[in-house]
């Protein structure tokens, strides 16, 4: 049996001495980068040196990055899918690329982790208008002794990564599918067949798409890869599920001892360990449940585990007690969870006493819903899909409790009404959050770098004007403006906005040359640098200076002076969440 942590040094080792400089985990929340809520990929963090920057620790980098995908949200349950996942992933920032790749992956797969070659198959590129099919990757799989049917070709939506944002770097993937049934693996590689389960994926980012929409060959051709730890692990044991690997063994253990005769409800015990696993490294971070953006995704992670907690009938404040688990098992590698316990904890049981109130208010409607439709002279012998969805989206009811509650009515819901509202609710979702892929970091053009160092002006001003206590606490820039989040209780005075957008203006008009700096982090600290992400670099860091105003620790890129910026707007300042102040500006 491998523990994941032995996984992870056997990956990290592996790749480390084939030249790869092993680099720390960056945080869940992305620095500059308006397009995701949430770091979800490895690539995420290191998009600035994908796109032309120079990386302190050079071209070959490897680690292992925390990550929260929140699209496959209704699948979690399910044997692999999870919010919260660890990505293990190599790169080369112009350095080897395909043959390379597909070869250190195969190895070690095959000779580090010892997977019988019979029990592996890939998928390629077949090609479309813009790209040709990817015959160069299959070709060096089939060197490496992978039979010809082993070998599926998909489209875009299987095997293209990127862009990130409408433009800039993409590419065809190869994809390694492992199979997990009991049977003996079919000779000829089925997609469709859900026993073959993907575990690394190699993304050859060999294209730019410009805005005009044509794809040109980039002359950084960069590898991006990414394996998941828990799946990995979970076949390596020979485990048909992710929730039997040794991190989840105490949160499922947890979880069992604190259920009452609803032990047997798999699916909900599942979602439970994973959503709050997923909450607790949120919460790391410093984010609040609220009703907007991470805060609402983390509040939605929280009241689905504590709706699940009711299905297997624990009937007591739970929540925070498997968060101890999860920091007791996991603060080793992430000194984080530790740091920040009783902030967590203290979250935790704040959101489950609100969530509570919730569910009474739930229930009232639910006995309104019953008195309606019993009016008349025809009273309804269902409960209509609409009310049901009412249920579901405004007091978050799962379908399982209302069914329930129905059912000692006499009454039925309207499943299928209940299914296309709860369908159309998805299809808005994605739309949403598809609206936050444009822009962002891959999306670099002259507006965003001037913004980006105003960014560092606007930071540099508001520790003079309001005190050392302000550091960022975020941002989102795109090509129109800057949103900055600051830690700072008070609402800013009109002077103080003043004084703020009069200091980054006279900055702008001496003309002040953006210098950047490699040292080590320590140099960095003694320097004075700002950078609430410098940990997260590495113990070699680049360091952006405008003169003795700022200095910070940033991935860049940014203007290279400050005449370039024209003039500073600040056009809204306004509450972001508690104890942090939200800036709106832009440049003219």
């Amino acid at each position: 049996m491998i523990t994941s942590s032995e996984l992870k040094k056997k990956y990290l080792n592996y790749f480390e001495k084939r030249g790869h400089a092993v680099i720390p985990s960056a945080s869940l929340i992305p620095q500059n980068d308006p397009t995701v809520l949430f770091t979800t990929a490895g690539m995420q963090p290191l998009v600035p040196y994908l796109i032309g920057e120079k990386h302190p620790a050079g071209n070959r980098l490897t680690d292992v990055q925390k990550c929260v995908r929140t699209g496959d949200i209704d699948d979690v349950g399910d044997d692999w899918h999870l919010t919260f996942f660890e990505m293990l992933g190599n790169w080369s920032l112009g350095d080897y690329f395909k043959k390379e790749a597909i070869e250190m992956s195969f190895e070690f797969l095959t000779k580090e982790l010892n997977i019988p070659m019979k029990q592996l198959a890939v998928s390629c590129f077949v090609g479309d208008d813009n790209a040709p099919k990817d015959d160069e990757s299959a070709k060096i799989w089939q060197s490496l002794g992978v039979a010809a049917e082993r070998i599926a070709f998909l489209g875009q939506a299987d095997n293209w990564w990127g862009p990130a944002g409408q433009t800039g770097p993409c590419g065809p993937d190869t994809e390694i599918f492992y199979w997990s049934g009991q049977t003996e693996p079919p000779k000829k590689f089925d997609p469709q067949d859900k026993h073959w389960v993907e575990i690394w994926n190699n993304v050859f980012m060999q294209y730019n798409k410009t805005e005009n929409g044509r794809y040109e060959e980039l002359n950084q051709k960069n590898v991006d890869t990414g394996m998941g730890l828990e799946r990995t692990t979970a076949i390596l044991n020979g485990d048909d599920n992710v929730f039997t690997t040794d991190n989840f063994i105490p949160i499922v253990s947890g979880i069992n001892n604190l259920a009452g005769n609803g032990k047997n409800e798999k699916k909900s015990i599942r979602i439970i360990a994973d959503h709050i696993r997923a909450a607790t490294f949120i919460l790391a971070e410093g984010i609040e449940p609220s009703n907007l953006d991470r805060g609402y995704v983390l509040r939605r992670l929280i009241r689905r585990a504590i709706r699940h907690g009711k299905i297997i009938k624990i009937n007591s404040p739970f929540v925070f007690k498997i968060a101890e688990i999860i920091i007791q098992r996991m603060a080793t590698e992430y000194p984080e969870l530790e740091s920040n316990k009783n902030f967590i904890i203290e979250q935790l049981v704040k959101e489950e006493e609100k969530f509570e109130k919730t569910l009474e208010d739930g229930l009232k409607e639910f006995e309104n819903i019953i008195k309606i439709n019993g009016k008349g002279k025809n009273p309804k012998t269902e409960i209509t899909g609409h009310q049901a969805f009412i249920l579901f989206s405004t007091y978050g009811f799962p379908l399982e409790i209302i069914k329930e509650l129905a059912a000692e009515k006499g009454l039925k819901i309207d499943e299928t009404e209940f299914n296309k509202e709860f369908k159309n609710h998805q299809e808005l979702s994605r739309t949403a959050t598809a609206g936050r892929f444009k822009g962002g970091l891959a999306d670099q053009t002259e507006e965003t770098k001037k913004l980006h160092t105003a960014a560092h002006l606007l930071l540099a001003a508001l520790r003079k004007i309001l005190g050392d206590h302000v550091y960022q606490k975020g941002s989102n820039i795109t090509a129109e403006r800057l949103r900055f989040d600051f830690s700072h209780v008070e609402k800013l005075t009109t002077e103080q906005k003043e004084k703020i957008e009069a200091m980054v203006n006279e900055q702008i008009t001496k003309n002040i040359t953006v210098k950047c700096e490699e040292m080590t982090l320590d140099e960095a600290k003694k320097r004075g640098a700002m950078g609430i992400f410098g940990d997260k670099y590495g113990q070699t860091v680049k360091v952006y200076s405008i003169n003795n105003f700022s200095c910070e620790i940033c991935g860049g890129p940014h203007a290279e002076n400050t005449g370039q910026l024209g003039k500073f707007k600040l056009i809204k300042e306004e509450s972001s969440s508690s104890g942090v102040r939200r800036i709106k500006a832009t440049l003219s």
